[in-house]
């Protein structure tokens, strides 16, 4: 496969995985450009991998770590726009959005653990392969995750079920 044929195919869900990781939109595309121009001299070998998906997760994982190294990016989005009605919503979108914010407040590794295996739906040792650690910590960080989230939901006065097989 062409790095043509893969940024039309796959581009779209590394958008996605960005903008689940940084929580914002146009941070999350340029941090895709910057993995993508980064990956495009290296495509030969890449591609030659079994899989380049993992690959180039890893690298997205990495640089969105590198760039909130930077002290001049670290800067706190507000949850509430001034600038901008909000549009009216469903119960249900509003307690997902809600959400998505109690996840953006969690530490780095543990918000990723949770994007890769809740929204991605990778296993355990395909997380721990893109992030760098054994499996354990992944189910650790995962653990540590959902439990700080089911105390925060919990104090919100949100109704709190036990986790199934795989849902947040």
């Amino acid at each position: 496969m062409t790095f043509e044929e893969y940024v039309l195919t796959r581009g779209p869900a590394l958008v996605r995985l960005a903008r689940l990781l940084v929580g914002d939109p146009h941070r999350a595309e340029d941090l895709v450009q910057d993995v993508l121009a980064k990956a495009y001299p290296r495509w030969a070998r890449i591609s030659r991998a079994d899989q380049p998906d993992l690959y180039l997760r890893r690298m997205l994982v990495n640089a969105r770590n590198s760039w909130w190294r930077r002290p001049s990016n670290r800067e706190v989005a507000s949850p509430a726009v001034a600038d901008r009605a909000r549009p009216d919503a469903t119960e249900a979108a509003g307690d997902r959005d809600a959400m998505w914010r109690l996840v953006a407040t969690l530490p780095e590794r543990q918000r990723a653990v949770l994007v890769l295996r809740y929204y991605e739906d990778l296993d355990d040792q395909t997380i721990a392969e893109i992030l760098g650690c054994s499996p354990v910590t992944v189910r650790t960080h995962a653990m540590r995750a959902l439990a700080s989230l089911r105390e925060r939901v919990g104090a919100a006065g949100w109704v709190v079920q036990e986790e199934s097989s795989h849902g947040v």
